[in-house]
């Protein structure tokens, strides 16, 4: 969305079209698909001013910026789509640091061919999740693609905010009695987008977690300052971001198989398809870690929140030069928790 695209007024677009090469070419058609679709449904006082960028006054506090490409497959799929996904996933990046987010960028990759009237149901969607998160999108820009090189429509957000003053939240700052805690069940996201691509029915519907998490990261935060860790579990599932944080904070990781939540149908899902939920990516859940004193309080916090009802401690941090993550089984034994190898569901986010 260049400055010349939002400032032009041309006519409206047939939004019963498809994208075309011309939304590309930064001319009138470009203009006019800008007009119709992002400023009208995006629409705040520092869009609307028309520029290349987006100028504001940062608040007190260190800055965060975190930016993502989104190109999950299928755009839309039980309980959301490609445009929410886009919003929730930076606005979570950003809330790890324990920061407020602030705005949002957009940038769309468009195939020639995509239906307008799909390119609007996800703008509509990222505008909802925007205004829901009261994070607005200020800025961004469109490219088109040929035929056969975009699936359909590739989505990088781009999220700022700010840290408070006292908040120091790291991946590198887990330390050995320290707490872990999820704030709720494993594996939905994953396994909604894999039975919509793969049109399996279940008896009940599973629905993606995706969601904004910096409400419930505000308040962990009031509650607990000293929050040592904070991290969202998406691509690679809990398995993988667990050991991220060990690896960082030269730590192993010792996790109860029981005490992780996750919904029935999502292990049955999993059990049917051969799959480990642990794995499997989320949108909607972060794990906490803190001091062992905190951890009541924290917990409370959390299952105090509607994005936090179900949360769990779920581990502890143990001293481990080799920064393993292990597991104690629901059969009692003990298990090595390895990081992802290869890719258990492609195209999930």
């Amino acid at each position: 969305m260049t400055a010349h695209d939002a400032r032009f007024l041309g006519g409206a677009i047939p939004l019963s079209g498809s994208v075309d090469m011309m939304h590309g070419s930064g001319g009138r058609a470009t203009a006019e698909l800008v007009q119709a679709l992002f400023v009208r449904h995006f629409d705040n006082p520092m869009l609307r001013a028309g520029n290349d960028q987006a100028a504001f006054q940062p608040p007190a506090g260190r800055l965060v910026i975190s930016t993502d490409a989104h190109v999950v497959s299928p755009i839309f799929f039980p309980g959301g789509d490609i445009g929410s996904l886009a919003v929730h996933g930076t606005i979570n990046d950003v809330a790890m640091a324990g920061a407020r987010p602030l705005y949002l960028s957009a940038a769309f990759i468009l195939e020639q061919g995509f239906p307008l009237a799909d390119l609007e149901r996800i703008v509509v969607s990222m505008a909802a999740a925007s205004r829901l998160a009261d994070v607005p999108i200020v800025t961004g820009d469109t490219k088109v693609v040929e035929r056969g090189k975009g699936d359909g429509v590739f989505i990088t957000t781009t999220g700022v905010g700010v840290i408070p003053e006292g908040v120091d939240i790291s991946g590198d700052r887990a330390r050995p009695g320290d707490v872990i805690l999820l704030n709720g069940s494993i594996g939905d996201h994953g396994v909604a987008i894999l039975s919509k691509r793969e049109n399996l029915a279940f008896e009940t519907e599973i629905r993606s977690d995706s969601a904004a998490l910096h409400g419930l990261v505000a308040d962990m935060v009031a509650a607990v300052p000293g929050i040592r860790v904070l991290r969202d579990p998406t691509r690679g599932g809990l398995a993988s971001t667990l050991n991220e944080i060990a690896r960082q904070s030269r730590a192993g990781l010792r996790l109860d198989e029981t005490a992780i939540p996750m919904k029935a149908d999502v292990q049955a899902a999993c059990e049917l398809l051969g799959l480990d939920p642990l794995y499997i990516a989320n949108e909607g859940k972060l794990i906490a870690i803190c001091a062992p004193t905190d951890a009541d309080r924290l917990l409370a916090v959390m299952r105090a929140h509607p994005l936090g009802r179900e949360a769990a401690v779920i581990g502890e941090v143990v001293a481990d030069d080799l920064a393993f993550v292990q597991m104690r089984t629901a059969f009692g034994g003990a298990r090595i928790v390895d990081w992802l190898a290869g890719e258990q569901l492609p195209r999930i986010c």
